[in-house]
């Protein structure tokens, strides 16, 4: 990017990375590990600062146990307008700002720990029960104190 900023498709890619790993319960460190990296390198990757290659992508879907298209998932009109390519042949569309990412309640670590503990419940039907809470909750006014 002309800016300097990293390229939204590689922010993208990133976050989702970091979704996995956080989904897995791994830490940076584990998975730099497990692809012979450090976790300062996999922050990086995670940030988007840095690009992922090819087969550095398909090592992470194998450790992350995903496909590699898991990568491209839920990639905005607005992010795919971004690719070099897009830039080349002048589409138009703005970037996404890499801190919406964070500003993203699915891509907090709180969201991601309760998923995590919602999936760690090995009774369906306590699973279900407490789905049904949290919608319940959910629709609940907040009462002004």
């Amino acid at each position: 990017m002309p800016s300097g900023q990293p390229n939204p498709v590689d922010v993208h890619v990133g976050a989702r990375v970091r979704l996995r790993r956080t989904l897995m319960g791994l830490s940076q460190e584990k998975l730099g590990e497990a692809i012979g990296l450090t976790f300062q390198q996999v922050q990086k990757y995670e940030r988007g600062a840095n690009r992922i290659g090819a087969s550095r992508l398909f090592d992470l879907a194998r450790v992350l146990d995903v496909p590699v298209s898991f990568f491209y998932d839920d990639m905005s009109d607005e992010v795919r307008d971004m690719s070099p390519l897009a830039i080349a042949h002048g589409a138009s569309g703005l970037a996404e700002d890499p801190a919406a990412f964070e500003a993203d309640p699915l891509a907090r670590r709180e969201t991601l720990e309760l998923v995590r503990a919602y999936y760690s419940i090995p009774d369906p039907q306590v699973r279900k029960r407490v789905y049904e809470l949290a919608k319940a909750l959910a629709a609940v006014p907040e009462t002004k104190k």
